[in-house]
């Protein structure tokens, strides 16, 4: 019998080992360092959706954070977890839209990462995981996401997500936009592939 995968992993297990390279490649200041004033200070609780190879969690955790990594792909999580090992990551098998597990942990977070994720959920998905997502956020918690545009490499799934309708989600779900950036050529200029930058926030006092 075949190993289930999430939807939106497509691709990503039988390419591990290259994407390990790739990602590794580049350091969680080049791809975090347009986010880290939205970071809090002090010491805090992440939930990064979509960790990969760990190299942004290990980021966190060098800054004495604590997080929670979710990944869904047991190739990245496993080679990960020996990569960069520390007691201040925990790894999750979870996925969106539903985030069972997390959010059967009844757990808040202070920031919410999602990274080259949200461009995996068809409409319906997305639909079904801001709310999701908005409930994981203590008031004051800001959850971050980037939206990839370009070519879609082979045997990947991904969407052409507007910024106007993650703005919309988001807004629905009781989050306030904080960021929303336009990056041309992102971190690798790779021909015709851009990127928005987005970010938000749970306000104070809002019931969600």
């Amino acid at each position: 019998m075949g190993t289930t995968r999430a939807s939106g992993t497509e691709g990503y297990a039988d390419e591990a080992e290259a994407l390990f390279v790739q990602y590794e490649s580049l350091t969680f200041e080049q791809v975090q360092g347009w986010s880290r004033h939205l970071f809090p200070p002090q010491p805090s609780r992440i939930l990064e959706i979509g960790a990969g190879t760990g190299r942004d969690a290990a980021g966190f955790a060098a800054l004495g954070h604590s997080v929670v990594a979710v990944e869904p792909t047991r190739e990245f999580r496993t080679r990960a977890a020996v990569l960069h090992p520390s007691p201040a990551i925990e790894w999750v098998d979870d996925s969106l839209p539903d985030l069972a597990v997390v959010t059967a942990r009844r757990e808040v977070f202070d920031v919410v990462m999602m990274t080259g994720v949200w461009m995996h959920l068809d409409a319906g998905q997305r639909r079904n995981a801001m709310p999701n997502v908005a409930t994981l956020m203590r008031p004051g918690a800001v959850a971050v996401m980037t939206l990839r545009y370009g070519p879609v490499p082979p045997g990947r799934r991904m969407f052409a997500v507007a910024a106007d309708e993650t703005i919309a989600l988001a807004r629905q779900a009781g989050l306030d936009a904080v960021h929303n950036s336009y990056a041309p050529e992102g971190i690798q200029k790779r021909p015709g592939v851009s990127w928005t930058r987005l970010a938000f926030a749970r306000p104070t006092g809002n019931a969600i």
